[in-house]
Protein backbone atom coordinates (compact mmCIF):
# COMPACT_ATOMS: atom_id res chain seq x y z
CA UNK A 1 0.00 0.00 0.00
CA UNK A 2 1.63 3.34 -1.10
CA UNK A 3 2.34 5.76 1.82
CA UNK A 4 -0.44 8.86 1.46
CA UNK A 5 2.88 11.23 1.05
CA UNK A 6 2.73 9.71 -2.10
CA UNK A 7 -0.58 10.31 -3.33
CA UNK A 8 -0.65 13.52 -1.94
CA UNK A 9 -0.42 16.70 -4.88
CA UNK A 10 2.56 18.29 -4.97
CA UNK A 11 1.37 21.64 -2.81
CA UNK A 12 3.84 23.54 -5.59
CA UNK A 13 2.34 22.27 -8.52
CA UNK A 14 -1.64 22.88 -6.81
CA UNK A 15 0.14 26.13 -6.36
CA UNK A 16 1.22 27.01 -10.02
CA UNK A 17 -2.24 25.90 -11.14
CA UNK A 18 -4.25 28.12 -9.00
CA UNK A 19 -1.75 31.00 -10.21
CA UNK A 20 -2.26 30.31 -13.50
CA UNK A 21 -6.06 30.18 -13.59
CA UNK A 22 -5.92 33.26 -11.44
CA UNK A 23 -3.75 35.20 -13.44
CA UNK A 24 -6.18 34.38 -16.78
CA UNK A 25 -8.73 35.23 -15.34
CA UNK A 26 -7.22 39.12 -14.26
CA UNK A 27 -6.47 38.91 -17.82
CA UNK A 28 -9.75 38.90 -19.20
CA UNK A 29 -10.91 40.63 -16.30
CA UNK A 30 -8.63 43.25 -17.42
CA UNK A 31 -9.95 43.46 -21.24
CA UNK A 32 -13.48 43.34 -20.47
CA UNK A 33 -12.82 46.29 -18.24
CA UNK A 34 -10.84 48.24 -21.34
CA UNK A 35 -13.80 46.80 -23.92
CA UNK A 36 -16.91 48.46 -21.98
CA UNK A 37 -14.53 51.50 -21.57
CA UNK A 38 -13.95 52.07 -25.45
CA UNK A 39 -17.24 53.74 -26.01
CA UNK A 40 -17.73 53.75 -29.25
CA UNK A 41 -16.84 49.66 -29.40
CA UNK A 42 -19.28 49.54 -26.41
CA UNK A 43 -22.02 51.73 -29.02
CA UNK A 44 -20.90 49.62 -31.80
CA UNK A 45 -22.55 46.55 -30.00
CA UNK A 46 -25.32 47.82 -28.35
CA UNK A 47 -25.58 48.68 -32.32
CA UNK A 48 -25.24 45.24 -33.22
CA UNK A 49 -27.76 43.33 -30.88
CA UNK A 50 -30.17 45.60 -32.12
CA UNK A 51 -29.86 44.49 -35.37
CA UNK A 52 -29.78 41.13 -34.85
CA UNK A 53 -32.50 41.00 -32.80
CA UNK A 54 -34.41 43.11 -35.82
CA UNK A 55 -33.41 40.55 -38.13
CA UNK A 56 -33.78 37.21 -36.88
CA UNK A 57 -37.43 38.71 -34.12
CA UNK A 58 -38.72 41.54 -35.72
CA UNK A 59 -41.02 39.56 -38.24
CA UNK A 60 -42.52 38.02 -35.81
CA UNK A 61 -43.45 41.53 -34.03
CA UNK A 62 -43.64 43.40 -36.93
CA UNK A 63 -47.22 43.93 -38.21
CA UNK A 64 -47.19 42.95 -41.94
CA UNK A 65 -45.24 40.12 -43.18
CA UNK A 66 -42.80 39.91 -46.10
CA UNK A 67 -45.10 38.09 -48.31
CA UNK A 68 -48.20 40.87 -47.85
CA UNK A 69 -47.88 42.75 -50.74
CA UNK A 70 -51.40 44.19 -51.13
CA UNK A 71 -50.87 47.60 -50.46
CA UNK A 72 -50.51 50.59 -52.99
CA UNK A 73 -47.15 50.32 -54.69
CA UNK A 74 -44.61 53.00 -53.88
CA UNK A 75 -46.04 54.59 -50.94
CA UNK A 76 -43.75 57.31 -49.20
CA UNK A 77 -42.63 56.65 -45.43
CA UNK A 78 -45.65 57.34 -42.98
CA UNK A 79 -46.90 56.21 -39.70
CA UNK A 80 -47.94 52.80 -41.26
CA UNK A 81 -44.95 52.45 -43.71
CA UNK A 82 -41.75 54.20 -41.78
CA UNK A 83 -40.03 52.72 -44.89
CA UNK A 84 -42.90 52.80 -47.57
CA UNK A 85 -43.74 49.88 -50.04
CA UNK A 86 -41.66 48.96 -52.97
CA UNK A 87 -42.54 48.09 -56.62
CA UNK A 88 -44.66 45.40 -55.74
CA UNK A 89 -46.72 47.33 -53.12
CA UNK A 90 -44.95 45.40 -50.33
CA UNK A 91 -43.93 46.85 -46.67
CA UNK A 92 -40.06 47.68 -46.81
CA UNK A 93 -39.86 47.89 -43.27
CA UNK A 94 -40.65 43.69 -43.67
CA UNK A 95 -38.34 43.68 -46.76
CA UNK A 96 -35.69 45.36 -44.72
CA UNK A 97 -35.87 42.86 -41.73
CA UNK A 98 -35.86 39.85 -43.69
CA UNK A 99 -32.73 41.09 -46.25
CA UNK A 100 -31.30 42.06 -43.01
CA UNK A 101 -31.43 38.54 -41.87
CA UNK A 102 -30.09 36.59 -44.59
CA UNK A 103 -27.10 39.77 -44.87
CA UNK A 104 -26.03 38.42 -41.67
CA UNK A 105 -26.60 34.50 -41.66
CA UNK A 106 -24.52 35.32 -45.02
CA UNK A 107 -21.75 37.48 -42.58
CA UNK A 108 -21.41 35.25 -39.87
CA UNK A 109 -21.72 32.01 -42.06
CA UNK A 110 -18.31 33.82 -44.03
CA UNK A 111 -16.67 34.92 -40.90
CA UNK A 112 -16.51 31.79 -39.00
CA UNK A 113 -15.54 29.28 -42.36
CA UNK A 114 -12.62 31.97 -43.62
CA UNK A 115 -11.17 32.70 -39.64
CA UNK A 116 -11.14 28.33 -39.34
CA UNK A 117 -9.51 27.45 -42.46
CA UNK A 118 -7.34 30.88 -42.37
CA UNK A 119 -6.20 30.16 -38.21
CA UNK A 120 -5.55 26.35 -39.66
CA UNK A 121 -3.41 27.17 -42.71
CA UNK A 122 -1.90 29.98 -41.32
CA UNK A 123 -0.62 27.68 -38.44
CA UNK A 124 0.76 24.95 -40.09
CA UNK A 125 2.42 27.29 -42.90
CA UNK A 126 4.23 29.15 -39.69
CA UNK A 127 5.13 26.00 -37.58
CA UNK A 128 6.01 23.34 -40.05
CA UNK A 129 8.06 26.02 -42.77
CA UNK A 130 9.51 24.00 -45.57
CA UNK A 131 7.33 23.05 -48.38
CA UNK A 132 4.18 23.04 -46.18
CA UNK A 133 4.97 26.92 -45.64
CA UNK A 134 5.53 27.67 -49.65
CA UNK A 135 2.63 25.82 -50.92
CA UNK A 136 0.27 27.56 -48.69
CA UNK A 137 2.00 30.87 -49.14
CA UNK A 138 2.19 30.59 -52.82
CA UNK A 139 -1.56 29.47 -53.07
CA UNK A 140 -2.15 32.52 -51.00
CA UNK A 141 -0.64 34.86 -53.19
CA UNK A 142 -2.44 33.47 -56.15
CA UNK A 143 -5.25 34.04 -54.98
CA UNK A 144 -4.78 37.32 -53.91
CA UNK A 145 -3.78 38.26 -57.54
CA UNK A 146 -7.15 37.11 -59.00
CA UNK A 147 -9.83 37.21 -56.44
CA UNK A 148 -12.32 39.48 -57.91
CA UNK A 149 -11.95 37.16 -60.95
CA UNK A 150 -12.48 33.85 -59.07
CA UNK A 151 -15.41 35.51 -57.11
CA UNK A 152 -17.31 36.37 -60.50
CA UNK A 153 -16.74 33.21 -62.35
CA UNK A 154 -17.43 30.38 -59.26
CA UNK A 155 -20.70 32.50 -58.45
CA UNK A 156 -22.01 32.94 -61.96
CA UNK A 157 -21.65 29.38 -62.48
CA UNK A 158 -22.99 28.50 -58.92
CA UNK A 159 -25.69 30.71 -59.73
CA UNK A 160 -26.69 29.09 -62.69
CA UNK A 161 -26.30 25.43 -61.42
CA UNK A 162 -28.92 26.21 -58.54
CA UNK A 163 -31.65 27.62 -60.89
CA UNK A 164 -31.15 24.33 -62.92
CA UNK A 165 -30.92 21.72 -60.71
CA UNK A 166 -32.46 23.50 -57.55
CA UNK A 167 -35.94 24.90 -59.40
CA UNK A 168 -35.47 28.26 -57.98
CA UNK A 169 -34.36 26.85 -54.80
CA UNK A 170 -32.15 28.69 -51.67
CA UNK A 171 -28.77 29.67 -52.84
CA UNK A 172 -27.54 32.12 -50.06
CA UNK A 173 -25.79 29.41 -48.05
CA UNK A 174 -23.80 28.62 -51.36
CA UNK A 175 -22.61 31.79 -51.67
CA UNK A 176 -21.63 32.08 -47.91
CA UNK A 177 -19.50 29.14 -48.39
CA UNK A 178 -17.80 30.02 -51.18
CA UNK A 179 -17.22 33.77 -49.82
CA UNK A 180 -15.82 32.02 -46.70
CA UNK A 181 -13.57 29.62 -49.01
CA UNK A 182 -12.13 32.61 -50.47
CA UNK A 183 -12.15 34.82 -46.94
CA UNK A 184 -9.58 33.34 -45.06
CA UNK A 185 -6.57 34.88 -46.94
CA UNK A 186 -5.78 37.97 -44.93
CA UNK A 187 -5.82 36.29 -41.85
CA UNK A 188 -3.75 32.96 -42.57
CA UNK A 189 -0.91 35.08 -43.38
CA UNK A 190 -1.29 37.06 -40.06
CA UNK A 191 -1.28 34.07 -38.28
CA UNK A 192 1.23 32.46 -40.33
CA UNK A 193 3.56 35.73 -39.19
CA UNK A 194 3.06 35.45 -35.45
CA UNK A 195 3.34 31.72 -35.54
CA UNK A 196 6.40 31.94 -36.76
CA UNK A 197 7.72 34.42 -34.24
CA UNK A 198 5.80 31.95 -31.42
CA UNK A 199 7.88 28.84 -32.71
CA UNK A 200 10.87 30.01 -31.64
CA UNK A 201 9.97 30.73 -28.03
CA UNK A 202 11.23 28.95 -24.74
CA UNK A 203 7.69 27.19 -24.05
CA UNK A 204 7.62 26.15 -27.59
CA UNK A 205 11.33 24.55 -27.08
CA UNK A 206 10.24 23.22 -23.94
CA UNK A 207 6.94 21.45 -24.64
CA UNK A 208 8.88 19.50 -27.97
CA UNK A 209 11.95 18.73 -25.62
CA UNK A 210 9.51 16.98 -23.53
CA UNK A 211 7.35 15.16 -26.60
CA UNK A 212 5.01 16.90 -27.52
CA UNK A 213 3.62 16.25 -31.19
CA UNK A 214 2.78 18.87 -33.77
CA UNK A 215 -0.50 19.29 -33.54
CA UNK A 216 -0.49 19.66 -29.36
CA UNK A 217 2.32 22.19 -29.78
CA UNK A 218 0.44 23.96 -32.27
CA UNK A 219 -3.12 23.77 -31.11
CA UNK A 220 -1.86 24.02 -27.42
CA UNK A 221 0.42 26.07 -26.72
CA UNK A 222 1.01 28.54 -29.96
CA UNK A 223 -2.53 29.34 -30.38
CA UNK A 224 -4.16 30.22 -27.75
CA UNK A 225 -0.91 33.02 -27.74
CA UNK A 226 -2.89 34.35 -30.95
CA UNK A 227 -6.33 34.47 -29.88
CA UNK A 228 -6.60 38.37 -29.59
CA UNK A 229 -5.73 38.13 -32.98
CA UNK A 230 -7.99 35.72 -34.26
CA UNK A 231 -10.91 37.61 -32.37
CA UNK A 232 -10.50 40.78 -33.86
CA UNK A 233 -9.84 39.73 -37.53
CA UNK A 234 -13.53 37.40 -37.46
CA UNK A 235 -15.00 40.19 -35.89
CA UNK A 236 -13.83 42.43 -39.27
CA UNK A 237 -14.54 39.93 -41.60
CA UNK A 238 -18.49 39.92 -40.60
CA UNK A 239 -18.30 43.72 -41.97
CA UNK A 240 -16.33 42.68 -44.74
CA UNK A 241 -18.36 39.88 -45.40
CA UNK A 242 -21.69 42.09 -45.70
CA UNK A 243 -19.54 44.58 -47.78
CA UNK A 244 -18.68 41.93 -50.19
CA UNK A 245 -22.32 40.00 -50.53
CA UNK A 246 -23.57 43.26 -50.79
CA UNK A 247 -21.33 44.39 -54.01
CA UNK A 248 -22.00 40.89 -55.59
CA UNK A 249 -25.57 40.95 -55.58
CA UNK A 250 -25.70 44.58 -56.46
CA UNK A 251 -24.30 43.70 -60.05
CA UNK A 252 -26.75 39.97 -59.94
CA UNK A 253 -23.74 37.60 -58.98
CA UNK A 254 -24.28 37.01 -55.24
CA UNK A 255 -28.10 35.87 -53.66
CA UNK A 256 -31.15 35.26 -56.16
CA UNK A 257 -34.37 34.95 -55.81
CA UNK A 258 -36.35 33.79 -53.71
CA UNK A 259 -33.70 34.25 -51.22
CA UNK A 260 -33.04 38.27 -50.57
CA UNK A 261 -30.21 40.31 -48.92
CA UNK A 262 -29.79 44.12 -48.29
CA UNK A 263 -27.48 44.23 -51.04
CA UNK A 264 -29.73 42.02 -53.53
CA UNK A 265 -32.61 45.04 -52.65
CA UNK A 266 -30.15 47.87 -53.42
CA UNK A 267 -29.48 45.77 -57.14
CA UNK A 268 -33.44 45.43 -57.32
CA UNK A 269 -34.12 49.26 -56.63
CA UNK A 270 -31.23 51.07 -58.06
CA UNK A 271 -33.27 52.50 -60.89
CA UNK A 272 -35.63 54.27 -58.58
CA UNK A 273 -33.00 56.08 -57.16
CA UNK A 274 -34.15 59.86 -58.47
CA UNK A 275 -37.90 58.86 -57.83
CA UNK A 276 -38.76 56.93 -55.07
CA UNK A 277 -35.26 57.14 -52.85
CA UNK A 278 -36.09 55.44 -49.89
CA UNK A 279 -36.43 52.35 -51.56
CA UNK A 280 -32.30 52.63 -52.34
CA UNK A 281 -31.32 54.55 -49.37
CA UNK A 282 -33.11 52.44 -46.58
CA UNK A 283 -31.26 49.32 -47.50
CA UNK A 284 -27.86 51.38 -47.52
CA UNK A 285 -28.22 52.57 -44.71
CA UNK A 286 -28.64 49.03 -42.77
CA UNK A 287 -25.54 47.87 -44.74
CA UNK A 288 -23.89 50.97 -43.77
CA UNK A 289 -25.18 50.50 -39.98
CA UNK A 290 -24.01 47.24 -39.44
CA UNK A 291 -20.54 47.95 -41.12
CA UNK A 292 -19.91 50.39 -38.88
CA UNK A 293 -20.72 48.66 -35.97
CA UNK A 294 -18.97 45.54 -36.21
CA UNK A 295 -15.98 47.84 -37.06
CA UNK A 296 -16.32 49.83 -33.57
CA UNK A 297 -16.81 46.47 -32.18
CA UNK A 298 -13.38 45.04 -33.96
CA UNK A 299 -11.61 48.31 -32.65
CA UNK A 300 -12.55 48.12 -29.31
CA UNK A 301 -11.63 44.55 -29.02
CA UNK A 302 -8.47 45.48 -30.46
CA UNK A 303 -7.13 48.29 -28.28
CA UNK A 304 -8.76 45.75 -25.45
CA UNK A 305 -6.29 42.85 -26.53
CA UNK A 306 -3.23 45.52 -26.65
CA UNK A 307 -1.07 44.89 -23.82
CA UNK A 308 0.80 47.92 -24.58
CA UNK A 309 -2.69 49.94 -24.22
CA UNK A 310 -2.49 52.49 -21.42
CA UNK A 311 -5.82 54.93 -22.04
CA UNK A 312 -8.97 53.56 -23.19
CA UNK A 313 -10.27 55.72 -26.37
CA UNK A 314 -13.21 58.04 -25.32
Amino acid sequence: MGSPLAQAPAPEKAEASQFDTTTARKQWQVILRRFTRHRAALFGLILFVVLVLMAFFGGLLWKYPYTDLGFSRYLPPSADHPFGTDRLGGDMVAQIIRGTQFSLQIAIVVAFLSTFIGVILGALAGYMRGWVDTVISRFIDLLLVIPSLVIAAVLVRNSFVVSVAGGGNSNWLIVALYLGLIGWLSIARVIRGMVLSLREKEFVEAARALGAGTFRIVFRHILPNTIDVIIVNATLAIAQAVLLEAALSFIGLGVQSPDTSLGLMISQNKNELTLHPWLFFTPFVFIVLISLAVNFIGDGLRDAFDPRQKRVKA
